[in-house]
């Protein structure tokens, strides 16, 4: 498990490489089964410190911290409660990321070989009012194999085994974006071909360790 310091210091990096704004976003760690820390609602996270920090319980309810809890605690704790593996939760608004979720579109051609295979299919959640049930509820057809989701008009959700396995999906996935945002102004994205990302997920596990969930493949 990372260290408060850590948190605090990937807060700081997200707010730094303009993830957020203001107040906006939220970060969340697993302690154990029944606590998570989780960052305060209405808290700039470049200046977030330690003692800023609360833990909570799987219903949201404050255990420790002086602050209030964030509305959408929501999102993290349905995924942390659908996801056992998952011990870390960003939620972010990165500029080009929030306007494919604006357009509505998800990021599910297979453009770069790295996004493929760290990110998967980044699903598109439908539209759902902020701080309710419903959008916590709109990852639930993707939560089970999806590591990044981009939510409708909001914004995007990246997780991992730790919290630096979120942030760097996060980052990933805003350069992804990033990324086609440009080509497309110089005319259209190419995609692989479908036999060289057969060939890149047969090598995915032997050479890189990594295991492709079928659901989250892009050549079905």
């Amino acid at each position: 498990m990372h260290t408060l310091t850590e948190f605090v210091d990937i807060c700081k990096r997200v707010y730094e490489n303009g993830y957020v704004a203001a107040y906006d976003g939220n970060l969340s760690m697993r302690i154990d089964d029944d606590r998570f820390i989780i960052t305060p609602s209405g808290k700039c996270k470049g200046e977030i410190e330690e003692d800023d920090l609360l833990i909570i319980d799987p219903e949201g309810k404050l255990i420790s911290g002086t602050g209030k809890v964030s509305t959408e605690s929501k999102i993290h704790l349905i995924i942390y409660k659908h996801r056992k593996d998952i011990n870390a939760v960003i939620h972010c608004h990165p500029v080009h990321a929030t306007a494919f979720a604006s357009i509505g579109e998800s990021i599910n051609r297979p453009v770069f070989p790295e996004v493929v295979l760290a990110l998967g299919k980044v699903p598109l959640c439908r539209y759902s009012t902020p701080s309710t049930d419903e959008l916590a509820e709109s990852l639930l057809p993707y939560i089970e194999y999806s590591w990044a989701f981009l939510l409708e008009n909001h914004g995007a959700v990246t997780i991992g085994k730790n919290l630096k396995g979120a942030y760097y999906r996060m980052e990933k996935l805003e350069h992804a974006a990033r990324t086609l945002f440009i080509a497309r102004s110089m005319g259209r994205e190419k995609t692989i071909p479908l036999q060289k990302l057969k060939e890149l997920y047969s090598i995915a596990e032997s050479v890189y360790g990594i295991k492709i969930d079928k659901r989250n493949r892009l050549d079905f």
